[in-house]
């Protein structure tokens, strides 16, 4: 069955015109493979571009990180460089508190603390970044330029304190300084700072002396991080390792962030918030451990994607367009001569025989519309020949009974006949063998084929005075024609026939009298010979044969009526269809008989015959009358 259906379709392509074949072909081969190419584009571009964006979203957040680490380093260092100073190590020691009392805590007439606030303060000078530096030993005493603790507080009581001492001389970054005691004389918000502090421990005790506290500047983090954007909308954001923010830029996307997204130093990962899906790629430092996190809506992250893609679209697209036209014009220029090729040989195979290709192509279509050409013009030359040597041979079978026939004896004979009739008193067989005679004269008439239609009448009224004689007053005829349409030229024996016809078939098969009218007259510029009679008439389905047998002689199946006439029941030789076959043979259609009949009424038989005034012009094709 699948097969059948296949064989079904392969048919059904089959049928379609060429044109059609050629469009669906040009399309396969053009717009297919544009489309094919495009979706290869696109899915690869797609592909590169997102991979190439993770990779330098990822670039941009190491180098804010390695910027990140480079401060905090410098912070480090700046609380190694305070540990090792020796009048911060007699301050946490407490030893310049004793000097201070005894007396013997000046230098250069300076207190130490004055000192080591002129220390601290050179650090803060050279480094912007530093919001302050508070130094605290293990009794709660402080020194520091910046920072002061709130009356009534100890600092070795905050929690800043307690998580540098338990980090036993590391360094940590604490993050935003919120609730704490300690108060900043440039009066610093605790979100506009960073603190970071380290625990100073006796290298030969382990014991912990005192905490070095240091505030960094958030804009120095905020600066590094609000010059990389990503995309239109997206930015950087840095979080600690407990999840909160360090820093975030106005109106963020996310104002929480969860810290079991971050499952490895660095990934990208996707969460959705308010709606929005929002692509999260992240770094994790392991110096500071923040995690720097860039955050931009998933349709940004597409939006050079989609533009290449709507390039690749447009780009197919036009391809496909111009795949389209070319397609249609070029199965146009090659379908349109083959189809006007194929209606010229449909007019040819309906006989139009005039018809030619006219075009100035040398491709196989011009050589194959040229050999049609040929092919018309030699069929029409063997059809005028086949017409031409039909004519000759039925004049040259009427000229051969001509000859056959002795015209002078037999005129002579049957005058002899007649005078002999005549003398002995036979009026009646006299006229007869006089009509007779006149029969015979007119219808060889010297062998000329044309004769003048006075001679036409006079050679029917011969024949009806002989059959008058015969049916005596069973038949009756009457002969209408204007005297002026007499002296027109037709072919003889036109009304012969058809008279005989009328008066075997049609008044012979009567009860009663009958009666043939012979009407000529001129309609529409052609000769109209009208026989009627009141005979038996035709039943439908003989007319309707009749009239089919009367219109193919001239056409495809002339040669074949012409070759094998159908005879009257007379025998006479000369019947319908042979008049039919002489008027279509020498003056074409539609010249010729028209036969109308009614059962129990009687026929009438119409001879259209074209105006002839002049014999010498009589001889003409039907090509001169078309």
């Amino acid at each position: 069955m699948p097969s059948r259906m296949n064989k079904m379709e392969r048919l059904a392509f089959n049928n379609l015109p060429i044109r059609y074949k050629l469009i669906i072909h040009f399309l396969l081969i053009s717009i297919l493979p544009s489309i094919g190419l495009g979706l290869l584009i696109g899915w690869t571009v797609d592909r590169i571009v997102e991979d190439q964006s993770n990779q330098n979203t990822v670039q941009l957040i190491s180098k804010v990180n390695s910027a990140l680490e480079n401060d905090v380093e410098n912070l480090q260092k700046i609380t190694y460089l305070i540990s090792f100073d020796p009048g911060v190590q007699s301050f946490l020691s407490g030893q310049m508190k004793e000097k201070e009392q005894t007396g013997n805590g000046t230098a250069n007439g300076e207190s130490a603390d004055y000192n080591i606030r002129k220390f601290l303060q050179g650090f803060t000078t050279l480094s912007s970044e530093i919001a302050g530096i508070m130094l605290v030993n293990s009794k709660g005493d402080f020194i520091s330029n910046e920072m002061y603790s709130r009356p009534g507080t100890s600092v070795t009581n905050e929690e800043w304190y307690k998580e540098a001492v338990d980090n036993k001389g590391i360094f940590k970054i604490i993050g935003h300084p919120y609730g704490r005691a300690v108060m900043s004389h440039v009066d610093y918000q605790e979100s506009e700072v960073v603190s970071a502090v380290r625990a100073i421990v006796d290298p030969e005790t382990q014991v912990v002396q005192g905490v070095v506290l240091v505030d960094l500047k958030l804009r120095v983090i905020a600066e590094k991080a609000r010059d990389v954007t990503l995309g239109k909308t997206g930015y950087l954001t840095v979080v600690d390792n407990n999840g909160d923010m360090i820093y975030a830029p106005q109106h963020p996307f996310m104002t929480n962030i969860p810290v079991e997204l971050f499952t490895e130093t660095s990934g990208i990962t996707s969460e959705k918030v308010d709606g929005r899906h929002l692509q999260l790629i992240y770094r994790t430092s392991p110096f500071t451990g923040w995690t720097t996190l860039g955050v931009f809506p998933m349709d940004e992250s597409a939006y050079g994607v989609r533009e290449i893609t709507f390039n690749v679209v447009t780009f197919v697209f036009v391809v496909c367009m111009l795949g389209m036209t070319a397609s249609f014009y070029l199965a146009y220029s090659i379908s349109r001569p083959i189809g006007q090729l194929a209606s010229f040989m449909s007019k040819a195979q309906s006989g139009d025989l005039t018809i030619r290709y006219w075009g100035d192509r040398s491709d196989e279509i011009g050589r194959l519309g040229r050999s049609f050409n040929t092919m018309l013009a030699q069929i029409s030359r063997l059809l005028s020949l086949s017409e031409l040597q039909e004519r000759q041979k039925r004049e040259a079978e009427l000229r051969s009974l001509q000859a056959h026939i002795k015209p002078h004896f037999l005129y002579n004979t049957l005058d002899t006949i007649h005078w002999m009739a005549r003398s002995r008193g036979a009026e009646d067989i006299a006229e007869v063998v006089q009509s007779l005679s006149k029969l015979f004269r007119l219808g060889l008439s010297k062998g000329s084929d044309i004769i003048p239609l006075s001679d036409e009448l006079e050679h029917i009224v011969s024949y009806l005075k002989i059959q008058h004689v015969r049916y005596s007053s069973k038949l009756a005829y009457s002969i209408e024609a204007d005297p002026q349409l007499q002296e027109l030229y037709v072919l003889k024996l036109l009304l012969q026939p058809v008279v005989e016809n009328a008066i075997y078939h049609g008044i012979k098969e009567r009860r009663g009298p009958g009666h043939i009218s012979i009407e000529v007259a001129e309609r529409e510029g052609d000769l109209f010979l009208t026989v009627r009679d009141n005979g038996k008439g035709m039943p439908p389905e003989r007319l309707a044969m009749l009239k089919q047998k009367l219109e193919s002689v001239g056409g495809e199946s002339e040669s074949a009526e012409v070759e094998q006439p159908i005879p009257d029941s007379a025998g006479s030789g000369y019947g319908i269809l042979n008049v039919q076959a002489r008027i279509r043979l020498t003056y074409g259609a539609p010249y010729g008989l028209h036969i109308e009949s009614e059962l129990g009424v009687g026929t009438v038989v119409t001879v259209q015959h074209p105006m002839i005034r002049d014999s010498s012009n009589t001889q003409k094709s039907s090509k001169d009358f078309e």
